[in-house]
């Protein structure tokens, strides 16, 4: 006679087998059945796997649109580029302009003819302190000729040749301007001292009154470099040496020579 644990075990044997024959039926078929089956097994790690993998394909589609945002910023930066050049052109036209502009109301030029040259090489060293302009002896230049703008005297024509021309600034260390100041009745020399330095005046009477901020201008003594009138410097310094009967003075140019992109050249030789 079978134990009872022996019915039992027959029992929930039977049982089984029961539900499997109900969820074949149920599902339309022995095979539809094993398929169900199937997936009910297969289910659990389907999901795992779908999870695992989730993660790369985002990591890819990531990459992917990265590559995307990359192009677009190059996309970006090269028409910003675009724009801050035809802003930088603008502005350089715009300034040209103004120069120009400048260079057409310069009332002590007075009648002189001018011609107006732009600055093609401007690259002064310690030794001289010069520029090169894009007008040359086929547009009338001629050696000794001044050169004026921005504010006042830029220097003189020291070498010409068909298409271009050199200037000497009178900031030079070689360059002498002979000049004047308040009522005219006093003459000094300006010497240059080289680039980027002011230049000086010696030796003018203590009887002549002077402040910082006079002005003087070229003094145009017969036989002279320049015509007069054009301003040249004004006071920086006043040099005193106690017991000494004469200033000397520290001189800040009137053209703004560190910024120079047009100049006139007057059509007026020394002697004339």
């Amino acid at each position: 006679m079978a134990s009872a644990r022996t019915r039992r075990g027959v029992l929930s044997g039977t049982v089984a087998v029961i539900l499997v024959l109900v969820i074949i039926i149920a599902s339309g078929g022995v095979l539809s059945g094993i398929k169900a089956a199937g997936r009910a097994v297969v289910a659990p790690f389907a999901w795992v796997l779908t999870e695992v993998t989730r993660p790369i394909g985002n990591a890819f589609a990531g990459a992917f649109n990265y590559s995307d945002v990359v192009a677009q910023n190059r996309q970006l930066r090269a028409e910003l580029g675009r724009a801050e050049m035809q802003g930088n052109e603008s502005s350089a036209m715009l300034q040209q302009l103004q120069e120009v502009t400048t260079l057409q109301n310069l009332p002590f030029v007075g009648s002189i003819r001018v011609v107006t040259a732009q600055v093609t090489t401007n690259s002064p060293t310690n030794f001289s302190a010069s520029f090169t302009i894009a007008r040359g002896s086929d547009d009338g230049l001629l050696t000794g000729m001044p050169v004026v703008g921005n504010g006042g005297l830029i220097g003189r024509v020291v070498a010409v040749s068909a298409h271009s021309a050199t200037v000497l600034m009178i900031t030079d260390a070689t360059a002498i301007t002979g000049a004047t100041f308040g009522n005219g009745h006093t003459d000094v020399l300006i010497n240059g001292r080289g680039v980027d330095e002011n230049v000086v005046a010696t030796a003018v009477p203590l009887s002549s009154p002077i402040t910082p901020g006079t002005v003087f201008t070229t003094s145009g003594l017969s036989g002279g470099l320049y015509p007069p009138g054009i301003p040249v410097a004004t006071v920086h310094t006043v040099l005193l040496t106690p017991g000494a009967s004469t200033y000397d003075f520290s001189l800040t140019p009137t053209a703004d020579l560190h910024h120079l992109g047009y100049v006139d050249v007057m059509l007026w030789e020394p002697g004339t």
